[in-house]
């Protein structure tokens, strides 16, 4: 199986949907319990909604095809903590966002040896295509904007309280973006009305976008989960192509702010 999908582009915007895919291994699926095969906490559809958008601006696109419940992309290779004194899902998660085992016992559990196999097999293969995608953009364009390109359920008792805002931007509290950058994109969240937003709240930007974001060597990196409930269903993950549309019409000049 291949182990990601890149669709090169030519503008200085790389998107990267680290958790779009939804695939587990018989190996591994066999083990699960049969509510976590269905893997109900991928960013679904992502891919979808934001493929359209990165033809019309010429961006790279960039994602798995592997479950986050294989590996977490968006978490360190050593596995520490994104958000130390919070219960999380890890880099090789036994939980989900709902706080249950995915596995069935104890014994089915990857141990060190599987997941540093997982590591090699997944996570270091889409961080070399990540690194190398935009290298190949910044020495074409002297800089690149790396899009994370997130969603998850309104509601996740586990992770946060309430209901989560709508669209939430993360520069890692401004370090993975230019102050200007930062500016733009607030100003274009506060100029339309559709959608409730919050910057740097409880989604401030994961393992990629900390690590990567370094606007003083020209590589700029932003993060946006999406609340699912504004494109899809989220009981039964079905896509609404009505919310989809609506909502691309405000992730668009988010995008193009990236590339002013």
């Amino acid at each position: 199986m291949d182990i990601y999908r890149l669709e090169a582009g030519v503008a200085p915007l790389l998107i990267s949907l680290p958790h779009d895919g939804s695939h587990i291994p018989d190996e591994i699926a066999a083990r699960m319990r049969p509510s976590a095969r269905r893997s109900p906490d991928t960013d679904w559809h992502v891919a979808r909604l934001y493929e359209p958008l990165a033809q019309a601006l010429g961006a790279s696109l960039l994602r798995p095809l592997a479950s986050r419940y294989v590996i977490d992309l968006n978490r360190p290779a050593d596995g520490h903590a994104l958000y130390p004194g919070r219960r999380e899902t890890g880099l090789v998660s036994t939980i989900g966002f709902d706080g249950e085992p995915l596995y069935v016992a104890a014994d089915g559990e990857p141990d060190a040896a599987e997941v540093q196999r997982r590591v090699n097999g997944y996570w270091r293969p889409y961080h070399e295509a990540l690194q190398q995608e935009l290298a190949r953009l910044k020495a074409r364009h002297g800089r690149v904007v790396l899009w994370e390109g997130h969603s998850i359920r309104s509601m996740v008792p586990m992770l946060f309280d309430g209901r989560l805002p709508d669209l939430n931007l993360g520069t890692a509290d401004g370090a993975s973006c230019s102050p200007a950058l930062r500016r733009r994109l607030r100003s274009v969240l506060e100029g339309q009305e559709a959608y409730s937003f919050v910057v740097d709240g409880r989604f401030k930007g994961g393992y990629i976008t900390r690590h990567y974001g370094r606007p003083d060597d020209g590589i700029e990196a932003v993060q946006l989960e999406l609340a699912q409930c504004n494109y899809m269903d989220e009981a039964s993950f079905a896509w609404d192509e009505a919310k989809a549309t609506q909502l691309r019409r405000t992730i668009e000049p988010l995008l193009r702010a990236c590339l002013a």
